[in-house]
């Protein structure tokens, strides 16, 4: 048989075989149930100018917000670091993919050497007569070599590599995703807390007013001193909550900054002007639990890192077997002179088929094959575990919506009537037909109302932010593809 025939016959095998050793991957089934809890109230209220779940920021309607949104998106340093790391997962697949291709190198040298005669073999060369003490070597080779897929494991690594890279890219959508629900969460605490301190500072403004009212009738004998004393005591309880609100204001804002790459305070100026609670936008696209596998990125993260342990297993399998290599060097060496490096008789040419197999080492192989299935049975888990907590997201978040949303048509139809009770209260006590604790008291149950309600707007839009993060909008979501459900 010809020297290089058994390397033709491995190079075709390692080429025509389509197996590798090993399982090959399934997507588990998925326990999900066929549409969500709350979905036909969410339903309900939703009417034909839906909000994208691509872009639903813009949904609220708010320019401040999608700026806000739009700019975290380009600046944030979480999305960077996502970002650096699928460049990461990238060059690892790169490596993956190069380790199925030959490879080659081009080594070359010119060296010059001088032999003393003081040494014995210099004293030994120097008894001929044609003993040259200086000498050259020349020589310029190319090597490649080849590692023959015969059973996989480089096929294995490679589609382990791949899903990594693919997790990699769901995990800086599902940054994407975070970035910008957690900016838009901070916008609208930003906007609930500047109306909650309005509605406090208007208040207090009341109260002062009622005190001065107060002291004037003090003055002219038609009211206690008590009901000064009591005036004034209800004025600081109001005034008491503007500095907690300030507070929470302010750690807010410098919380947003921060979510746009900025240093506390860049935007502070551009938040000064308080602007309303944006309502929450009608979502009616909300889909079944199955469209949160191909939609939420983090349960593709978790599905793909199922997929590169399963690889993984056959990677450490494919380490039972025999690995057969190909190795080539043609090249040219001479000693004479670099004019001789190409001639005839300085050319030189080898060919090498190499094995390497494991063959005693069969008991850290199993333990490496037993890591490797644990891997992938905890894998498994952690992805069943993300698809429940996905739905539980999600059906948290549509019970926020529909009950906040509730509670602030509620809270505004009350506050309409406590505002009406304390003019007729005031407008009573100037009659002389009401005591000052009815007005201070109508004063207090509207305060109550006017921030319970406010409270009630804020929690209905976050719990829309929460809603939409929750459905796996804020980024183009691969097409749909069937997904097996647990019981078909």
């Amino acid at each position: 048989m010809p020297p290089l025939r058994p390397f033709a016959v491995l190079m075709s095998a390692s080429l025509i075989t389509g197996c590798a050793v090993g399982p090959d991957y399934l997507r588990p089934d998925a326990p999900l149930s066929d549409r969500f809890l709350r979905q036909p109230v969410v339903d309900q209220r939703s009417n034909a100018a839906q909000a994208s779940l691509a872009v639903w920021w813009e949904g609220f309607a708010d320019p401040a917000l999608t700026e806000f949104v739009t700019q975290a998106l380009a600046q944030n340093l979480d999305l960077a670091q996502a970002s650096a790391r699928v460049a990461q997962a990238r060059a690892g697949l790169g490596a993956a993919n190069a380790a199925l291709l030959p490879s080659g190198t081009v080594n070359g040298q010119a060296a010059r050497a001088y032999q003393s005669v003081e040494t014995p073999l210099g004293q030994v060369l120097d008894s001929t007569p044609v003993y040259d003490r200086y000498g050259n070597a020349y020589a310029l080779n190319l090597e490649a070599g080849w590692e023959l897929d015969v059973f996989g494991g480089l096929r294995r690594g490679r589609e382990a590599a791949l899903a990594e890279y693919q997790a990699s890219e769901a995990g800086m959508a599902a940054t994407r995703l975070a970035v910008a629900a957690q900016t838009a969460d901070l916008y609208m605490t930003v906007r609930g807390l500047q109306a909650r301190l309005d509605i406090a500072n208007r208040q207090a403004k009341t109260r002062q007013e009622l005190l001065e009212k107060v002291r004037l009738l003090y003055g002219e004998g038609l009211a206690a001193r008590y009901q000064v004393h009591q005036a004034e005591g209800e004025l600081a309880q109001v005034q008491a909550t503007v500095p907690v609100l300030q507070t929470g204001l302010e750690t807010a804002m410098n919380a947003l900054d921060i979510m746009l790459g900025a240093p506390p305070g860049t935007h502070r100026a551009q938040l000064a002007s308080t602007g309303n609670i944006p309502p929450a936008p009608p979502m009616n696209a909300t889909g079944t639990p199955a469209d949160l596998l191909r939609r939420r990125p983090d349960l593709i993260v978790a599905e793909r890192r199922l997929a590169a342990s399963n690889a993984r297993i056959g990677e450490a399998v494919a380490e039972y077997y025999p690995k057969f290599s190909l190795g080539a060097l043609l090249g040219s060496a001479t000693s004479v002179s670099a004019g001789h490096l190409f001639s005839g008789g300085a050319s030189q040419a080898s060919g090498v088929l190499g094995l390497r197999w494991r063959l005693f080492d069969f008991g850290r192989i199993n333990a490496q094959i037993d890591q490797a299935k644990g891997q992938e049975a905890e894998a498994l888990a952690a992805y069943r575990q993300s698809v429940l907590r996905a739905t539980e997201d999600v059906e948290n978040a549509f019970s926020a919506l529909v009950n906040r949303q509730a509670q602030a048509v509620t809270l505004t139809g009350g506050e309409t009537s406590l505002a009406q009770a304390r003019e007729s209260s005031f407008s009573a006590y100037e009659q002389g037909t009401a005591s000052l604790i009815d007005v201070l008291r109508a004063d207090e149950t509207l305060l109550q109302a006017s921030d319970a309600r406010a409270q009630a707007q804020t929690e209905s839009a976050r719990a829309a932010v929460a809603a939409f993060r929750a459905l796996g909008g804020g980024w183009q979501a691969p097409e749909a593809q069937p997904v097996a459900l647990a019981g078909q």
